[in-house]
């Protein structure tokens, strides 16, 4: 089996960050598409409310996600919304992603949060089929998005 870390990333890793942002476009198939400034990603990384995690083999990103904490107006809660989640195919199906999911609840634990939400494409069985693997409970819910 592959060995792997997973690293919560911090001001300090930025060139880890922009690896994991470059994973993510190849995984995600939108390798034309560009990542932040660096200003922009280190303002990211300096924001509290925004997480990222990188699976780390072999000084490699091989898996990673990004999420945000999202206070609530109701309560004193946080929810967390995980945005971003990959891991490259050659390392899936060896436990990176549950890793991944582990890290972000225990995150959820250390901090008081008692929840956190992904959304997934009813067409991406891969995705649906792995976060119900992992514990997680499907919604219906029709998502609107608006170009501005």
């Amino acid at each position: 089996m592959k060995q792997y870390e997973i690293k919560q990333l911090t001001k300090d890793d930025l060139s880890i960050f922009k690896s994991l942002a470059h994973m993510f476009n190849t995984v995600f198939e939108e390798d034309e598409r560009t990542i932040g400034s660096d200003v922009n990603l280190l303002k990211l990384l300096n924001n509290r409310s925004f997480i990222a995690l990188a699976a780390i083999s072999e000084n490699e990103v091989v898996g990673g996600l990004t999420a945000y904490e999202l206070p609530m107006l109701y309560s004193n809660a946080s929810e967390i919304f995980l945005y971003d989640m990959a891991v490259k195919p050659e390392y899936q199906r060896i436990g990176i992603g549950k890793g991944l999911i582990q890290s972000l609840k225990e995150y959820c634990i250390k901090n008081n949060i008692e929840t956190f939400f992904v959304m997934a494409h009813e067409e991406d069985e891969h995705a649906i089929e792995f976060y119900r693997s992992t514990g997680g409970k499907s919604e219906k819910v029709i998502n609107f998005l608006y170009e501005v």
